[in-house]
């Protein structure tokens, strides 16, 4: 029942920009490598740029392995469920990067974001996601839930940190400048913002 999308436009992005929740996976190019999987919320905080591009912002947290592989070998995968409404799951397949704070392009990206105020999270980057491969399968294993709301839990644990406090957390965390396996993951200190 899979199908293959040139272009990520009508139904399928209606669909994605949607979805409350996606998933990211990444893996470093070492076979003994830990493969990562995170998933991804907060409304506003994922946009389609293109019909081949997306880009989500990178938030504030303890650990960043998807920083950290895709610095290595760019490889990730998106996916969105349908917990609502007709069975559906979509992924893109495709090369990314982070485009950190002191990048040029930052800016120019951040304007693709303009509802939700990214200082009180903590915005490290944004991932930028050119797709090679879009797919839909069917999904009718997925099962249905009822989305709530957004948590704000990480908008009040990160409204009070500045740079500064910012990069004394990242340094204090064992995964952040530096991924499980070794890779290099967000420099730091963390770059300053161009914004």
């Amino acid at each position: 029942m899979g199908k293959t999308y040139e272009r990520i436009d009508g139904r399928l992005r209606t669909f994605i920009e949607e979805q409350p929740l996606f998933f990211t996976a990444t893996a470093p190019l070492s076979g003994e490598g830990t493969v990562n999987l995170s998933p991804k919320g907060l409304k506003g905080s994922f946009v389609v740029v293109d019909a081949h591009t997306v880009a989500y912002l990178d938030f504030a947290g303890s650990n960043a392995e998807t920083v950290a592989h895709l610095r290595e070998n760019g490889r990730i995968t998106l996916m969105w469920c349908a917990f609502q409404g007709p069975p559906n799951i979509v992924r893109v397949h495709g090369r990314g990067e982070p485009v950190f704070r002191d990048d040029p392009r930052f800016k120019e990206l951040l304007g693709y974001f303009p509802d939700i105020d990214p200082t009180p999270h903590g915005l490290r980057a944004i991932i930028v996601v050119h797709a090679e491969l879009v797919r839909d399968t069917c999904g009718y294993a997925v099962p249905l839930m009822a989305y709530e709301a957004d948590r704000d839990l990480h908008e009040r644990r990160f409204a009070r940190e500045d740079d500064a406090s910012l990069n004394d957390y990242f340094t204090r965390k064992d995964h952040v400048a530096s991924s499980l396996d070794g890779l290099p993951g967000l420099p730091l200190p963390l770059p300053p913002s161009t914004v």
